[in-house]
């Protein structure tokens, strides 16, 4: 049993990237000096009750006390859980009714592999035109839904968390993944090699750390926060049971490793200035990753994208992950951030699609299921990442992308339309740079 093990972790694992449900929308207050990363001063938050510290939280690497599971679909933008309890489910049920093991040995089941569907030749054409740096995926992969997209036949969603990432690394267009089940509980070395083992060479995996670092409050059954999380921004636990284990599993197949910042309890984003001064000390901390292979950030709460943030991580060497999500700005303010980052293109391209502007999570799986067909296009944000991809990829920089089902209704597909984009983009950006080197043709006297 892979995906069915149970979480080491408490509740603050199930921190819910996607969800507004379990705290009011704030908006955070910053001293008169602090301007966002367009000039306009920050207003003040409404203060709820002040966050208790957790209990033992004089120690930092102490763990906060175990608690009920949450529901995965009502925090975060995956179906993992869901697969990973069908699948424990299965395994105690054939475990209960299994018979007495019979005189001879019997002979060994063969297990139905997972069929890719058949790419369309434009699939096809799409692929071979797509520059190889660029690297298009979903979050995670165990969708019933895909069948004649991704998948050749039905299968279960447990089924497609075990055996199916063989299959989707078959689709010429999804040549990336993000790993979100590692955001609920650290994963094992044997976790990720088993996941490389499932790709080719050139894929490249996205891997959110535990929200065990990430996430400032320890939460209760229904994502409300109760205390303080002592292990907030814990180097340490960082590296060990995330950093580490990724690399050694992954290998050069890891791309990015994000850590992705819940939305933060409003005494902390009251003094932005002091929690990035922390995510500064965190960062430092990290082991040096070999070639390929980059740190990012992802924030859930656009006050704290500021110069000030943008030049920590400039400083420290890590990546901003562009976060398109109803809590962010759109994606071509968050290319101006970018822009301050990099300037010209630098680094690595980090981006994470996770949720259509126009929802919030429930409403968009609520009304997007079973994820089998585009239901509410985005065109706005799909151009401006097929922009900013082509640009990275004209400059030579590696580009990862992971698209989720409630961004537009069904990820693979929406990962066919940014390509087609993208290519588009990279074209036209090749020509125009080609023209702007020819020389200008002198003009002729007149006699």
């Amino acid at each position: 049993m892979d995906e069915g093990a149970a979480s080491e972790f408490p509740s603050v694992m199930r921190a819910g990237a996607d969800t507004d449900a379990h705290r009011e929308s704030v908006t955070p207050d910053v001293d008169a000096e602090q301007l966002d990363l367009f000039g306009m001063p920050v207003g003040a938050p409404v203060s709820p009750p002040t966050l208790q510290a957790a209990p033992g939280s004089g120690s930092s690497t102490t763990r906060p006390r175990q608690a009920r599971p949450v529901i995965a679909s009502l925090w975060e933008e995956d179906e993992t859980q869901a697969a990973e309890a069908e699948t424990a489910a299965e395994d105690e049920t054939n475990a209960d009714e299994a018979p007495a093991p019979p005189a001879t040995a019997p002979k060994k089941r063969r297990t139905r592999e997972v069929l890719a569907a058949e790419p369309s030749a434009e699939i096809l054409e799409i692929a071979a035109a797509l520059p190889p740096q660029i690297h298009l995926g979903t979050s995670t992969w165990s969708f019933p839904g895909w069948k004649g997209i991704v998948y050749g036949d039905d299968y279960s969603n447990s089924k497609l968390s075990r055996d199916g990432l063989t299959a989707y690394g078959l689709h010429p267009l999804l040549r990336t993944v993000s790993i979100d089940r590692s955001f609920y509980a650290a994963l094992t070395v044997t976790d990720y090699l088993r996941y490389a083992q499932q790709v080719p060479k050139h894929f490249r995996f996205i891997v959110k750390a535990p929200a065990l670092v990430t996430d400032a409050t320890v939460r209760a059954e229904r994502g409300e926060p109760v205390s303080l999380n002592p292990c907030f921004l814990n180097a340490q636990l960082a590296v060990d049971e995330f950093v580490r284990p990724c690399l050694d599993g992954l290998g050069a197949k890891a791309g990015a490793l994000v850590f992705q910042f819940s939305p933060l309890p409003d005494q902390m984003l009251a003094d932005p200035a002091g929690f990035i001064e922390q995510l500064a000390a965190f960062l430092a901390a990290l082991p040096p990753l070999p070639g390929g292979t980059s740190y990012a950030v992802e924030i859930r709460d656009a006050c704290l994208l500021t110069p000030r943030f943008i030049r920590t991580l400039k400083a420290t060497g890590v990546r901003y992950c562009v976060g398109i999500h109803a809590r962010m700005p759109d994606p071509l303010r968050q290319a101006a951030a970018l822009a301050l980052l990099d300037g010209e293109p630098a680094g690595p391209l980090v981006v994470r699609w996770s949720l259509h502007g126009g929802f919030k999570y429930e409403q968009a799986k609520a009304k997007y299921e079973p994820f089998d067909r585009l239901v509410d296009e985005d065109p706005a944000t799909r151009t401006a990442l097929a922009e900013l991809a082509a640009r990275y990829a004209i400059a030579g920089q590696p580009v990862v992308i992971a698209v989720n089902n409630k961004a537009e209704g069904s990820a693979p597909l929406t990962c066919v339309k940014l390509a087609r984009a993208i290519v588009e983009a990279y074209l036209r950006l090749q020509d125009e740079a080609a023209h702007d080197a020819q020389p200008a043709t002198p003009a002729h006297e007149t006699p």
